[in-house]
């Protein structure tokens, strides 16, 4: 658990001019366990993923709900969810698997 996070939702909102821009909303910062992708048995296993390029670890934040939509930023860049799931349904770890978001990113 090294790594510093920010879970973000991105909210769609209407500037004073009328126009509608997305605003990033960070839900939770937490450290996390980050693992890239690479050629283990493990990552074999998550072939359904094929897009899935990171897996972030971290304790399961009480009265929060996250969902696939929501935006993972740390030191290294951006990461869309893509999964996320209770590791062994005890409620104490979450486990979401990302993929880089270039397009959002992108300046």
């Amino acid at each position: 658990m090294s790594t510093f996070i920010d879970i973000i939702e991105p909210r769609k909102v209407k500037d004073e001019s009328g126009f509608v821009i997305v605003q990033d909303v960070i839900l939770a910062s937490v450290r996390a366990y980050k693992e890239m992708r690479h050629g283990t048995r493990i990552w074999a296993n998550r072939a359904a993923f094929s897009k899935a390029t990171v897996l972030f670890r971290f304790r399961k934040i009480t009265n929060l709900e996250i969902k696939p939509d929501y935006v993972i930023v740390c030191d290294t860049g951006r990461y869309r969810i893509l999964s996320i799931e209770d590791v062994k349904n005890r409620g104490m770890y979450m486990e979401a698997l990302c993929d880089e978001d270039k397009i959002s990113g992108a300046i």
